[in-house]
């Protein structure tokens, strides 16, 4: 029987990162990673395959960082986890021991229970290589795809899907706008126009009701009678958590899904750490269960898990929720919480605003119009949110923002920040739109 001090099951983001931090931590330890895939590939990067990158193969985590951190890489699938003798056992039929385990299972995408879910050419979007391989070369050969769910991942495969020149595309989505789970109004009509402007046709407010055709998918009937042609169905609706592995082993499992842990990742079992999308997940700022699938948060919980294996090192403060994406030339992001949220969370806020170009002078070649707004909480003055739309510069600003909320900075230190700026690279000092945006709300605070 082979056995190692520390053992992770999974390799997407949380996985990798979790071993890489244990072999930083605890630099003696022996350390093995098993997963039932040959290759697998990078999350984010999946609706890129499609259009930008052309195949799967440009897309896949690094597996030599593990070599290169002494991490035996096992492929294989694990059937069975025995906590009472710290072991796992395979499909291929091994027995594994531990000292330590590391659940990283990840989500498994939502079908939707609608007629025809089954049928040839309608995909959900899965980390499997020759899944994606298959979709990619079916795409290639179809005039009509059809994308259920307006989310990150359905714009962004709508997006991608178009670039390949030859697809009409059209999103369906039930809320009133694409990505209103997530952005405010405001930004989600940004969002929608950008769509149009590329050529994706948006139907918001809708239901699949049923995939119609013989044997293949050749019709999405949509709630109000409509029937839209498609030769190719993406299911984008979103995930729930892997759970079922830690369920058989008798961990704790919450209301979401997700396998319970305390604020140091560990389990119910305290040989037994989880991250990424399969553990539960509480929101930093009201401490309640939050739905938040990404892998920024998943590799930060892998950070704090790798760290806290065999010494309690770091805590989760819980997920900030920090979002970024991009359709045709239009980045747009968010930290924290949003109107909807706060009003949702009964938190009173106050909202301030600013726009400028991202670069001075505003006649530079390349400078994009870049609206900021930023939440505060009403009495604390406290940052809790920030979404932006504009040019690439968008990524790292959220960053920024996410920093500050984390930091718990208010208004007027926010006001106050001092940043470092160039013609080509940033936004004039005057019309820096964190800066601005801060002064704003400080105006409307002080009027109260």
């Amino acid at each position: 029987m082979k056995k190692v001090d520390v053992l992770i099951i999974g390799s997407s983001a949380a996985g990798f990162a979790a071993a890489i931090t244990a072999r930083r931590h605890y630099p003696g330890a022996t350390l093995a990673l098993i997963r039932q895939e040959e290759k697998t590939p990078v999350p984010c990067g999946i609706p890129y395959i499609f259009g930008t990158l052309g195949s799967p193969e440009k897309n896949l985590m690094p597996d030599p960082a593990l070599a290169k951190n002494h991490v035996d890489l096992i492929v294989d699938r694990v059937t069975e986890i025995d906590r009472k003798a710290k072991t796992v056992t395979t499909a291929g039929r091994q027995t594994i021991g531990y000292e330590k385990l590391v659940l990283t299972t990840g989500s498994l995408p939502l079908i939707p229970p609608i007629p025809g879910v089954k049928l040839e050419n309608v995909f959900p979007i899965t980390k499997d290589v020759a899944h994606l391989t298959r979709l990619l070369e079916v795409l290639k050969g179809s005039r009509d795809v059809v994308i259920i769910g307006g989310g990150f991942i359905g714009l962004e495969m709508a997006d991608e899907c178009r670039k390949l020149g030859h697809l009409n595309v059209s999103v369906v989505e039930m809320l009133p706008h694409c990505l209103f789970a997530v952005f405010d109004e405001e930004l989600c009509v940004r969002v929608e126009e950008e769509l149009s402007k590329v050529g994706v046709q948006v139907m918001a407010s809708r239901k699949a009701k049923a995939l119609l055709g013989n044997g293949k998918v050749e019709y999405v009937e949509l709630d109000d009678g409509n029937k839209l042609k498609a030769d190719v169905v993406v299911l984008g609706i979103g995930v729930r958590p892997n759970a079922e592995l830690a369920e058989k082993a008798g961990l704790k499992i919450s209301h979401t899904g997700g396998i319970v842990v305390d604020r140091h990742m560990m389990t119910s079992d305290p040989n037994i750490f989880v991250a990424g999308d399969c553990a539960e997940k509480v929101s930093f700022f009201t401490g309640q269960s939050t739905r938040t699938w990404l892998a920024s948060v998943a590799t930060a919980e892998a950070r704090i898990a790798g760290a806290n294996l065999f010494e309690i090192r770091r805590a989760n403060k819980g997920a900030v929720s920090v979002f970024s994406t991009k359709i045709g030339d239009l980045a747009c992001g968010l930290a924290g919480i949003g109107e909807k949220g706060a009003q949702e969370a009964g938190i009173a806020y106050i909202v301030g605003e600013a726009e400028s170009v991202d670069k001075h002078p505003g006649s530079l070649p390349g400078a994009k119009l870049t609206r900021m707004k930023l939440i505060f909480r009403k009495y604390s003055e406290t940052l809790i949110g920030g979404q932006i739309c504009g040019g690439n510069s968008v990524g790292e600003k959220v960053n920024l923002i996410a920093a500050m909320i984390q930091a718990e900075m208010n208004a007027d230190q926010i006001a106050t920040f001092q940043m470092g700026t160039h013609p080509l690279l940033t936004a004039s000092p005057v019309a820096y739109q964190v800066v601005n945006a801060a002064e704003m709300a400080l105006q409307k605070m002080h009027r109260n």
